[in-house]
C-alpha cells in the first residue's frame, strides 16, 4: 500500500525513486515487522494473561517445564501481524506470489489457532486430533500446489543443488514434492517449539538465509552469475522473507528465556509453512533439507524414537524425543540447548548459502 503511494510520487520528487528498489523495501518490512512486535507485544501478552490463555504443559515432559505453566500463548498471532501488515505495506500486492503467500500463512495459521483454541477449552496439552490437523494441512498445501501448476506460476522441474545437469521434469508429480516442504516445515518447526526462543532463533537463521536466495533468484544478473534458476517474480518474495525475519527478532524480545509468550501453534504453523512455501517459488526445494537443518533433525527424532518404540516393545533410543528434550534431561540447561541449536542453525543457514559458489 505504501510501496503504491511513496514510489507514484517519483514523478514530482525524484528521491522516492528508491521506493522501486527491493533491498530497500525488504529493509523497510524487517524494520517495521519488528516495530510491530516490539511495540504490540506488552499489550498482547497482557490481553492474553487477562483471557487465561495459557500453556498447559504435558505430564511426561521434562520435570523443569512444571514452572511455565500458566505462561500466556497464542503469542504467534503477533508474529503473523507482523509478518502480514509489512508484507502488505511494502510489497507489491499484484504480485502473485505475494497472494500466495499471505494466503498459505493465514490459513495455517488458522489451523495453528484452532488447535491452540483446542489445548485451552480442554485446559490440557491435547488440542486438535492429529490426523484432522494433517489431513486440513494437506488440504491447504494442496491447493496451493494445484495453482502453483495450473497457473503455471512454477516450475515443475526439480533442481538438485550440486548437479546442473540433472532436473527432471515431474509434471503433476511434482504437487507430492510441494505437499511435502509445506506440511513437513510447518510441523517440523512446530515440533521444535519446545523451548523459549528456541523456533523464533532457528526460523530467523532459516528465513535469513531464504532471503538471499530469494533476492537472487529475481536478479537476472546475479542468477546468472551463481548459475541459480532465475524466477522473475521471485524478487518480491524478499519483501515476505525481511517481514518473517522482522518478526521473528521481535517476538524472540519477549520469547527468549525465560519466556514472557509462547507462540504456540498458531505461530509456529504460519512460519513453518511459509519457510516451505518460499522454498518452493525460489526454487529451492531440496535445499530446504539443509537450510532447515535443525527443524529436519527434531523431525527425525520423533520419528525414530516412535518407529525404535514400536519395534522393540517400549524400548527408547532418546531419553525423550524431540531431540532437545533429549538433551535437557542429559543435564544441559534451557538456556545451553537453545544457544547451542541456534548455533547449528546459523551453521546450516551458511552451509546453504555456500552452496551458490558450488553450482
Amino acid at each position: 500500500m505504501l510501496y503504491y503511494l511513496f514510489y507514484s510520487l517519483h514523478e514530482y520528487v525524484s528521491v522516492f525513486r528508491v521506493f522501486r528498489y527491493i533491498t530497500f523495501r525488504t529493509a523497510l518490512a524487517t524494520l517495521t515487522a519488528m516495530l510491530l512486535c516490539f511495540i504490540l507485544g506488552p499489550w498482547l501478552i497482557e490481553k492474553l494473561k487477562k483471557s487465561q490463555i495459557q500453556q498447559y504443559v504435558r505430564e511426561e515432559g521434562p520435570k523443569e517445564h512444571y514452572k511455565k505453566e500458566g505462561t500466556p500463548t497464542m503469542g504467534g498471532i503477533l508474529i503473523v501481524m507482523s509478518i502480514l501488515l509489512p508484507t502488505l505495506l511494502w510489497a507489491d500486492l499484484l504480485n502473485p506470489y505475494i497472494i500466495i503467500l499471505m494466503g498459505g500463512c493465514l490459513l495455517f495459521s488458522l489451523i495453528g489457532f484452532y488447535d491452540d483454541y483446542c489445548k485451552i477449552k480442554s485446559r490440557s496439552s491435547k488440542g486438535l486430533k492429529g490426523r484432522n490437523r494433517f489431513l486440513l494441512e494437506c488440504c491447504i498445501a494442496l491447493i496451493v500446489g494445484v495453482i502453483f501448476i495450473k497457473s503455471g506460476l512454477l516450475s515443475t522441474r526439480i533442481i538438485f543443488p550440486f548437479i546442473k545437469w540433472y532436473m527432471p521434469e515431474l509434471g503433476w508429480f511434482y504437487l507430492i514434492v510441494i505437499m511435502f516442504a509445506i506440511v513437513g516445515s510447518a510441523n517440523a518447526v512446530n515440533l521444535t517449539d519446545g523451548l523459549d526462543g528456541l523456533a523464533t532463533g532457528t526460523v530467523l537463521m532459516a528465513g535469513g538465509a531464504y532471503t538471499a536466495f530469494a533476492y537472487i533468484a529475481g536478479n537476472a544478473v546475479f542468477s546468472e552469475y551463481l548459475n541459480v534458476s532465475k524466477v522473475p517474480l521471485a524478487g518480491e518474495v524478499t519483501i515476505f522473507c525481511g517481514s518473517l525475519v522482522g518478526a521473528c527478532i521481535g517476538f524472540l524480545w519477549y520469547n527468549c528465556y525465560p519466556a514472557q509468550v509462547f507462540m504456540g501453534d498458531v505461530g509456529s504453523l504460519a512460519i513453518g509453512s511459509s519457510l516451505g512455501i518460499v522454498a518452493l517459488m525460489v526454487k529451492q526445494e531440496i535445499l530446504l533439507v539443509l537450510v532447515g537443518g535443525v527443524f529436519v533433525v527434531e523431525a527425525l527424532s520423533v520419528i525414530i524414537q516412535v518407529v525404535y518404540f514400536k519395534a522393540t516393545g517400549g524400548r527408547r533410543i532418546f531419553l525423550m524425543s524431540p531431540l532437545h528434550h533429549h538433551f535437557e534431561l542429559k543435564g544441559w540447561s534451557e538456556p545451553k540447548v537453545v544457544i547451542r541449536f541456534w548455533i547449528a542453525a546459523l551453521i546450516f543457514a551458511l552451509m546453504s548459502l555456500a552452496t551458490l559458489k558450488l553450482r
